[in-house]
């Protein structure tokens, strides 16, 4: 059976190698400690720097596939690779879209996909300027680097913007913004292409954040209604398509509603990799996002991505502020006792405050008990105790 290698050690690496093992595939991972997350769980662990071409391609050979599980591997790099004849999907011709925020605002701007006004900042006058256009609605943004929260900024006052950039620009850090959206909620349209084109897309959910990072995810989107989801599974689908992007493609998305009460969607980012926003597919799906990136990548068959219940949702254990004494074993058993039905995911990660965990997913038939029961759970990994 083929061999894939996945570069990058975090917990979607770990999670691929679950879907990788169970269809017989030989997986590999380039990881930088032995005991990151994804390293704890392959058999084939080569350790060094994906930002190393010698590690990167010592870890590569007899491969079938090259993916990751993140965007920042040096684009040139992966074009080396391909020049040689490797299979790197997706490629860094769709990468580069994931990896530098201002070229995907560009690229689908030019598409015709719904983005908000945006400027590339060179100087505290270009924020000046945009400040203006805006009416001060500015948030700030690094083109690359940024996740979770990060190299991101919302300043309230131009004075405020203006020493911001400043600051910013002075460190060689790449700035552009964008118009500060009033959204009333989240969505995420996560869709899989394999190299022959062919394109799935899973239900439209709604996600949750806390402190810039993925709390909560519900899918289906509640109330949703069709049309809209039909949008933005099609957007997502065309995205895919347009950029030729191999492998799961997540499209996060802004709900706004107008003052008819109609939605608009805008696009917030992409990411070309399994996706915490995906994670529900793990138990609420036929085909998980991981099996399903493996397929794509290795243009096989895609799945099916029927739902096995009306609502799954998905809730990160992000760590709290102190560690519970409690050991984690013991409070994973006490959440299988009172909540047989839950599902708990643990990427094997030291606790930090905010630091993601795991998550724990849980199916039902109405989204309100559906979400409280995910909660429960997650809030005991975390904490030690139920509220």
């Amino acid at each position: 059976m083929p061999r894939v290698a996945v570069i990058g050690d975090g917990q979607l690496a770990r999670m691929m190698h679950t879907e990788a093992i169970e269809l017989g595939l030989q997986p590999r991972v380039l990881a930088g400690a032995p005991d990151a997350s994804a390293a704890q769980v392959f058999g084939d662990v080569q350790l060094g720097d994906y930002t190393n071409f010698d590690d990167l391609h010592a870890t590569i050979q007899g491969a079938s596939a090259i993916t990751f599980d993140h965007e920042h591997v040096p684009n040139e790099f992966l074009q080396r690779l391909l020049d040689e004849g490797y299979n790197v999907e997706p490629r860094p011709q769709a990468l580069i879209y994931a990896q530098d925020k201002l070229e995907q605002r560009t690229k689908l701007k030019e598409l015709g996909a719904p983005v908000p006004p945006f400027a590339k900042f060179d100087s505290v006058e270009d924020a000046r300027e945009f400040w203006k256009l805006v009416d001060g609605r500015v948030c700030v943004k690094a083109t690359r680097g940024g996740y979770d929260g990060h190299g991101v900024w919302f300043p309230e006052t131009l004075q405020e913007c203006e020493q911001l950039v400043t600051d910013l620009l002075e460190k060689g850090v790449v700035l552009y913004a964008e118009e500060k959206v009033n959204f009333a909620r989240e969505l995420s349209a996560m869709v899989a292409r394999n190299r022959d084109g062919e394109v799935k897309a899973w239900p439209v959910v709604e996600s949750r954040q806390a402190d810039g990072v993925c709390h909560i995810a519900i899918a289906p989107a509640p109330e949703l209604p069709a049309d809209v989801a039909k949008q933005c599974r099609d957007l997502a689908t065309n995205i895919a398509t347009k950029l030729d992007v191999t492998g799961v493609l997540a499209v996060e998305l802004f709900e706004c509603i107008g003052e008819d009460g109609a939605s608009k969607i805008l696009v917030n980012e992409l990411a070309m990799r399994p996706h915490n926003t995906g994670h529900w597919t793990q138990d609420g799906c036929v085909t998980s996002q991981f099996e399903q990136h493996l397929r794509a990548v290795l243009n096989w068959p895609l799945g099916s991505v029927d739902t096995l219940e009306p609502v799954t949702v998905m809730v990160n254990t992000l760590g709290a502020e102190e560690d519970p004494q409690m050991p984690m074993e013991q409070r994973v058993i006490e959440v299988m006792r009172r909540y047989p039905e839950a599902k708990v995911h643990l990427y094997g990660k030291s606790w930090r405050p905010g630091r993601k965990m795991g998550h724990v997913n849980v199916t039902g038939y109405d989204a309100m008990s559906t979400l409280a029961i995910a909660q429960h759970a997650a809030h005991f990994i975390v904490h030690a105790n139920w509220y």
